[in-house]
């Protein structure tokens, strides 16, 4: 089984300033976390870039459309201009067996919109799916961000997607944490 880890805007604008996510800075270290693990385990990394319109904190070509990790070499940079990367790149699934990738880790913000979005497009094309618990975050809206957390890793779940605790994710190898 060939492993890939998909890091959903992981953008400035949500992890740094005014604008950040609550807990952005531990939030910040899981993913940093899994991205090691990811790396020392030689799985395939995809790093998602949403593009917001004009005048929204993610504009591209602002700071806070910048990548909170640098990408390595042989580490894409993807954008998108819809929640489910697959769907603003309809190569990316090509991209990912080409890779050798058949499995992929999902982390990143914001749960109920790009997380979600992104691991449902790749179970609908074929990938088996691994969300990490407590690898996906977001803000408080209209309720406190842990509820709508919640609700959709239970979403994941019916959907089909793994959802282990972090200390239990492997990429092919042992697991971190």
């Amino acid at each position: 089984m060939g492993y890939g880890l998909i890091l959903v805007d992981v953008q400035r604008n949500m992890l740094e300033g005014e604008s950040a996510v609550e807990g952005a800075a531990e939030f910040r270290g899981v993913l940093a976390d899994l991205l090691d693990a990811a790396r020392d385990a030689d799985a395939a990394i995809v790093h998602v870039k949403n593009d917001g319109r004009r005048g929204d904190p993610d504009e591209p070509g602002t700071p806070g459309w910048e990548l909170v990790f640098a990408p390595l070499p042989g580490e894409p940079v993807i954008r998108k201009d819809a929640a489910n990367a697959f769907e603003s790149n309809p190569a990316l699934a090509d991209v990912l067996r080409a890779m050798g990738v058949d499995t992929l880790v999902v982390a990143g913000l914001q749960s109920e919109y790009c997380v979600q979005a992104t691991a449902i497009g790749a179970l609908e094309r074929g990938f088996d799916v691994i969300v990490p618990a407590g690898a996906h975050w977001t803000y408080d809206h209209g309720e406190p961000a842990a509820d709508i957390v919640e609700r959709v890793t239970l979403d994941l779940i019916a959907a089909g997607v793994e959802v282990p605790e972090l200390d239990e994710v492997t990429f092919g190898q042992s697991a971190f944490g």
